[in-house]
């Protein structure tokens, strides 16, 4: 990547060390503590499934009857009540969800225990790894068929055998990514849903089963396309690890996974969530799942042009928060977003200048670029504009991931019809522009380079008062999005537990071993 900026190496450097200081002590209180969305993710990992006759899931039951107690983790009531009753794990699954109540049981041998702990583990290991071996075969062999960036869209019907029509339908006009955007406010339940469904606003509710009935489909579409589809989902809210955990149990493969958003934008506790998002993440790194984060909704309550630094601000952060729990730089989707006022004098020019700093600031990153929608009308004629012009931006700079822009935005979900002019609109600007960025040069001194650094040296100026603060003190203040979250308040506070002398959760030790994060 040629640095046509000329941004400073040690702003750059800088900017990462305040992000490391920042990072620290978040990090410090996330290893001593679990929550129940952990505890659960990890019974899912182990194999934990069904839901009794109320649509209680089996790791919500089993959690519940460790309320009060949780400090040593869930898992070995769990491994206790398989080698006391005998039971396989779909056995015991069924008898939990009939009403066994395994935090009951006596504790047997210790060690006869965690023997069969690690045999899970490793039962965990193999299917994830087969999962992963699996896309890397696939994009082997279809290497150079994918869109760069790749292309992206949402389907969002409610009902899961619909979204399979569309999802098929949007791999078969050129889409690389598919997502399925959940259901309204699912990020607020503190438990997964059971099975397939067919009934949800504004989006589909995330369950594993859902999750492989979609893959599974656009599996079909990856030999019929012969490219592969990524299929993408929601690992943030209450139940943040869980969801990775299902999406590495059913190979998806890019999950909106942030460290903060849920904090702001849903008001989950900051405690709750980050303890949440460090577990979840160590199991996207060792699916090899690429996370996609926020940044992008700073910008729907702050000014894009006087606050893009905080926008880079919290890439860096988003960046530490990843390599802490694992995550290499070429799984971090960072995100950000053309969202400046069009009637801006040079708008596209600033545009311009974010998205080539963040390129060249994270070269190894597959930069997830979200489309205008704040300054999105219903004038579906400006908004085609509109979007050539972010499609411009992407393709010259070289961003990674590029969700579509959708000319009837601010109108309705879109339709098939709408995605299908979009990807046209993407697929012309992309290809009769495919190698301009590599032509352009800045002017020294121009409005572009200017303009990068200026957003650069604030993001420095940012995370210096943030390191003087602190993160939770600084979210306290309203620093980020404009947004106040009190520490001590938000959903979920109640689910976090301090992690006793005894807890045991061989999954997580697993997991540091694999990712190099044992201390």
């Amino acid at each position: 990547m040629d640095m046509k900026l000329a941004l400073s190496d040690d702003q750059i450097a800088r900017a990462r060390e305040l992000a490391a200081r920042i990072v620290a002590p978040v990090g410090e209180f996330v290893d001593a503590h679990t929550t129940v969305t952990v505890e659960r993710a990890t019974l899912r990992l182990a194999g934990a499934d069904l839901a009794d006759a109320d649509g209680v899931p089996v790791p919500n039951l089993v959690v519940d009857q460790l309320k009060g107690r949780l400090e040593n983790g869930a898992l070995l009531v769990y491994v206790n009540a398989l080698v006391k009753t005998g039971e396989t794990v779909d056995g015991l699954n069924q008898r939990i969800a009939d009403g066994l109540r395994i935090a009951d049981l006596a504790l047997g041998d210790r060690a006869a225990l965690e023997a069969k702990a690690q045999v899970l583990v490793q039962t965990f290991a193999e299917r994830v790894k087969r999962n992963r071996g699996h896309r890397e075969t696939k994009l082997h062999q279809y290497e150079g068929r994918n869109h760069s960036p790749m292309l992206y869209l949402i389907v969002a019907t409610g009902n899961i055998h619909e979204d399979v029509k569309q999802a098929q339908a949007a791999a078969e006009q050129g889409a690389d990514v598919v997502a399925v955007i959940r259901t309204t406010a699912q990020s607020l339940l503190d438990y997964v849903p059971q099975g397939a469904t067919t009934e949800g606003f504004g989006g589909t509710y995330a369950t594993q089963e859902n999750f492989r009935i979609m893959r599974a489909a656009l599996d079909e579409a990856v030999e019929k396309q012969g490219r592969y589809i990524f299929l993408t989902n929601y690992a943030s809210g209450l139940c943040m690890p869980e969801i990775a955990a299902m999406g590495a149990l059913e190979r998806l493969d890019m999950m909106l996974n942030d460290s903060m958003y849920g904090i702001l934008f849903r008001d989950i506790n900051m405690y709750r969530t980050f303890v949440d998002q460090k577990f979840s993440r160590m199991i996207n790194a060792f699916a090899g799942v690429i996370i996609n984060t926020g940044e992008d909704n700073y910008l729907t309550t702050s000014d894009a042009v006087e606050k893009a630094y905080t926008v880079l601000a919290s890439q860096f952060l988003n960046e530490r928060f990843a390599y802490a729990a694992g995550l290499p730089a070429n799984l971090m989707g960072l995100g950000h977003a053309y969202e400046m006022d069009p009637t801006l004098k040079n708008g596209f020019l600033l545009e311009l200048a974010q998205a080539q700093m963040a390129r060249e600031i994270f070269p190894e990153a597959p930069l997830k670029y979200m489309p205008p929608t704040k300054f999105m009308t219903g004038d579906i004629f400006k908004g085609v504009v509109q979007n050539a012009l972010f499609n411009f931006v992407s393709q010259a700079t070289g961003q990674g991931i590029h969700l579509l822009g959708m000319l009837t935005e601010a109108i309705h979900t879109p339709y098939m019809q709408d995605r299908s002019l979009a990807l046209e609109n993407a697929k012309y600007v992309m290809n009769t522009m495919a190698d301009l960025g590599d032509e352009i040069e800045f002017k020294q001194g121009g409005i572009i380079m200017n303009r990068a650094h200026q957003v650069l040296d604030e993001a420095v100026q940012f995370l210096e008062k943030i390191e003087q603060i602190g993160l939770m003190d600084a979210m306290e203040k309203g620093e980020f999005a404009d947004i106040k979250r009190p520490r001590d308040m938000g959903k979920g506070l109640d689910g976090l537990v301090k992690k006793g002398p005894e807890y045991f959760n061989p999954f997580e030790a697993y997991l540091k071993a694999e990712l190099g994060l044992e201390k």
